[in-house]
């Protein structure tokens, strides 16, 4: 029988996850003091949240873990819940010079996230705004190809990283870091460490957004900025398709659930128009980001429709935003960025 000690405690709590996150509770910080009376473990943790489920989650995941410990006797985990802060989490702060932070998020892939942060970064810009676009998705950036620049960040004197610039917005991303066919291979802590400097060390300067392109999911890049970084809000996007918006769900409630206001949701690829005839097609089904818009109680800010012209110059580096002339598309990320920027008074 091993001996029952304060390590082999939180060797068992380390195996409760954070409800709606890849990460255990002890990343969290949340586990304040673990005391041992022969074989009794009682366990105090304090948690700052407005829903009920969540301490309820933690304390039953808890006690059942401590009770598969062998030779442990009676368990108490105690939870002293306190309102949460009307940032994101405990410790998010403001990056200086940047007025506003907005999460572009999805629950799975597939779904066009980036291609819809590229072009809301530059449809806010064209607004009159000062934007950057920081790409967070560490494992797949697609922002250096997206914009068609290969562009090397340089440094400044006391170590700031300086941001590539194109159609006149301030861009970092690991694919300017990386060679074409070159794998970010990172584990946990070197995430959370590159996810910093591209927040905190990069010279942005006076911007109205900065724009976070997140990795689909709710994994640890998706923790690391909502525990630190003080966000504006977040904009999920999706498909009409209900296995796309399932996901959407998945990504709200992880916003919820830590205090960052769902500014509302996008359907992307919502339809698309034949231009031989104009003819409309539902390809992925038809009302899903409204009727998801309305369970979530969030505003449907657009339906992005799917066309040939922007896949072609996403591929080129040219985002469909950035063009000259008039398209669907293009049209309807104006309006979006017109919307947000009423929303947040800029």
């Amino acid at each position: 029988m091993s001996a029952l000690s304060e390590n082999l405690v939180r060797q068992s709590l380390a195996s409760v996850k954070y409800p709606g996150f890849s990460r255990d509770i002890l990343s969290f910080g949340i586990v304040k003091n673990i005391a041992i009376s022969g074989a009794d473990v009682t366990v105090q943790m304090a948690l700052a949240t407005n829903d009920p489920r969540i301490p309820q989650s933690i304390k039953e995941q808890s006690e059942a873990a401590l009770r598969a410990v062998e030779g442990i006797g009676e368990v108490r985990v105690l939870i002293d819940i306190q309102a949460p802060p009307q940032t994101a989490g405990v410790g998010a702060t403001a990056i200086p010079g940047i007025r506003h932070v907005l999460a572009i998020a999805s629950g799975k892939g597939g779904v066009g996230k980036s291609t819809v942060a590229a072009n809301l970064a530059l449809a806010l810009q064209e607004n009159g705004a000062r934007v950057g676009l920081c790409d967070c998705d560490l494992y797949g950036p697609s922002v250096s190809l997206m914009f068609g620049t290969r562009d090397r960040p340089m440094a400044t004197e006391d170590e700031r990283i300086l941001p590539i610039e194109q159609y006149g917005l301030k861009l970092m991303s690991m694919g300017f870091l990386l060679e074409d066919t070159s794998p970010a291979i990172l584990r946990g802590p070197m995430v959370t460490r590159y996810t910093q400097q591209f927040l905190r060390q990069v010279e942005w300067g006076e911007l109205d957004f900065l724009v976070l392109d997140l990795p689909p999911g709710t994994g640890d890049i998706q923790l690391t900025i909502v525990q630190t970084v003080a966000l504006a809000g977040a904009i999920i996007v999706t498909t009409p398709q209900e296995v796309a918006l399932i996901d959407a769900r998945k990504a709200a409630t992880m916003f919820e659930k830590v205090n960052v206001p769902v500014l509302g949701l996008i359907e992307n690829m919502s339809y698309f128009l034949c231009p031989s005839d104009g003819v409309r097609y539902d390809i992925f089904g038809n009302g899903g980001g409204e009727r998801e818009a309305k369970r979530l109680g969030v505003p449907l800010l657009g339906q992005v429709p799917i066309d040939i012209p922007t896949r072609e110059s996403g591929d080129r580096g040219k985002p469909i935003v950035a063009l000259p002339g008039e398209n669907p598309v293009k049209a309807e990320f104006l309006k979006i960025a017109m919307e947000l920027r009423q929303t947040l008074s800029v």
